[in-house]
C-alpha cells in the first residue's frame, strides 16, 4: 500500500490553518495565564493538511518576546524536496502571520516517526537559553540546540501530582532529563531526592534548573548513571524512598549504556526493580510516551497499578496517545 501524497500548497488551506490557529492562540494563551504556565500547546494537528504541533513559551524576561516550537509530524506523506520545502515555508509564513512574529521567533523541527522520545539528539543548532515559569517555578529551556526543548509540557499535569504527593517524603528521580519532577518535588516539601540520568548534557542542565528554584544541591543530589544499573546498586545499598518517578525513553541504544533499553520489553523489569526501593505506603509514577504501549499483563491485574493517564493529560493537548500514565503503589 502506498503511502498518501500531500497536495500541493494552496491558498484556502493555509488561509484554514492561519485562521484556526489564530482562534487557538487566543483561547490556549488566556487558558495558560490563568494557570501560571508560561509554555503550552496552542495547535495539536487540528487540521490534516498541517500535521503539526505548535508549542508557545513566554519567556521571563520580556523582552525576549514570545517564543514558538514549530514541529511537523510525520504521516507518510510523500513530497519532493521541492514541495516540502514550499509547504514548510507555508506553514512557518502563516504560523508568523496568525500570531503576530517575526518568522526569526519560530524554531522548526521535522519529526520523522521514531521510538518515543529522543531526549539526547542534537539538531546541529546552537539556539539560546531562556527561561520559562510554570506554576511558580523557573525552567530554562532551548527551542533550537535539541530535538526536545528541556521541558515536556505534556507531563506538566503529571508534575503538579508530585508535586502534591511529594511532602514530607525522599523522591527518586530516574531517567530524569533535566530534572523538572524533582524541580516540582523540591517546591512540593520532599525531605531530600536522588536525580539519576546518564547525560552530563542534561545533569547539568539540571543543575541549572535547581539553581533557578534555588534546590539545596546537599539534599537533592544529582546522579550520573544507566539507571537499570544503579538500581541494582541502590539495592543493594538498601535505598528507600517514598516516591518514585520512572520516565524512560522508548527506545535507547546509548553507547554509555550496558544493553539497549526498549521499554516495551524492559518495563516490567524496570517497575519491578524501582517498586522494591520503595518504603510502605510509597508510590512509584511510571509514564512512557510509547503510542504503541500495552502494560504487562501481570502489572494490568494488580490492584495497585493505576492507570491515571486521563488525569496527567493536560487540557492543551487533544492527542489522548501523547503518554501513558500510572500510579503504582507499595
Amino acid at each position: 500500500m502506498s503511502s498518501p501524497t500531500r497536495q500541493g500548497v494552496r491558498d484556502d488551506a493555509v488561509a484554514a490553518f492561519r485562521n484556526r490557529l489564530a482562534r487557538n492562540a487566543r483561547h490556549w494563551g488566556k487558558w495558560a495565564r490563568r494557570r501560571g504556565c508560561g509554555a503550552y500547546r496552542v495547535y495539536d494537528r487540528d487540521l490534516p493538511e498541517f500535521p503539526l504541533a505548535i508549542d508557545c513559551y513566554v519567556p521571563e524576561d520580556a523582552a525576549l518576546g514570545l517564543r514558538v516550537h514549530l514541529q511537523e509530524i510525520d504521516t507518510g506523506w510523500e513530497q519532493t524536496d521541492g514541495e516540502h520545502v514550499a509547504w514548510v515555508a507555508a506553514a512557518r509564513a502563516a504560523t508568523a502571520q496568525a500570531l503576530g512574529l517575526p518568522e526569526a521567533a519560530i524554531a522548526f523541527k521535522e519529526r520523522r516517526k521514531r521510538h518515543g522520545r529522543e531526549q539526547h539528539s542534537k539538531t546541529g543548532a546552537a539556539g539560546s537559553d531562556f527561561i520559562v515559569v510554570e506554576a511558580g517555578l523557573r525552567f530554562i529551556v532551548n527551542l533550537e540546540a535539541y530535538l526536545d526543548t528541556g521541558l515536556f509540557l505534556d507531563h506538566r499535569a503529571l508534575r503538579a501530582i508530585v508535586r502534591e504527593r511529594a511532602t514530607g517524603r525522599r523522591m527518586l528521580n530516574l531517567f530524569a532529563y533535566t530534572g523538572s519532577f524533582t524541580v516540582y518535588a523540591a517546591a512540593g516539601g520532599a525531605t531530600a531526592a536522588d536525580t539519576v540520568d546518564l547525560s552530563n548534557t542534561y545533569l547539568d542542565w539540571a543543575a541549572r534548573n535547581f539553581a533557578a528554584n534555588g534546590i539545596d544541591r546537599q539534599r537533592f543530589a544529582l546522579i550520573r548513571a544507566d539507571a537499570m544499573a544503579w538500581l541494582e546498586l541502590a539495592r543493594a545499598e538498601r535505598r528507600r524512598y517514598g516516591l518514585i518517578v520512572l520516565d524512560p525513553p522508548a527506545f535507547s541504544n546509548s553507547k554509555a549504556m550496558d544493553g539497549v533499553l526498549d521499554i516495551q520489553r524492559d518495563h516490567a523489569a524496570l517497575v519491578g526493580a524501582a517498586r522494591a526501593l520503595l518504603d510502605a505506603g510509597g508510590e512509584l509514577y511510571f509514564s512512557t510516551n510509547l503510542r504503541t504501549f500495552r502494560l504487562d499483563p501481570a502489572l494490568a491485574r494488580d490492584p495497585s497499578c493505576v492507570d491515571i493517564a486521563a488525569q496527567t493529560l493536560p487540557g492543551d493537548f487533544r492527542d489522548p496517545r501523547v503518554h501513558r500514565a500510572f500510579r503504582i503503589g507499595a
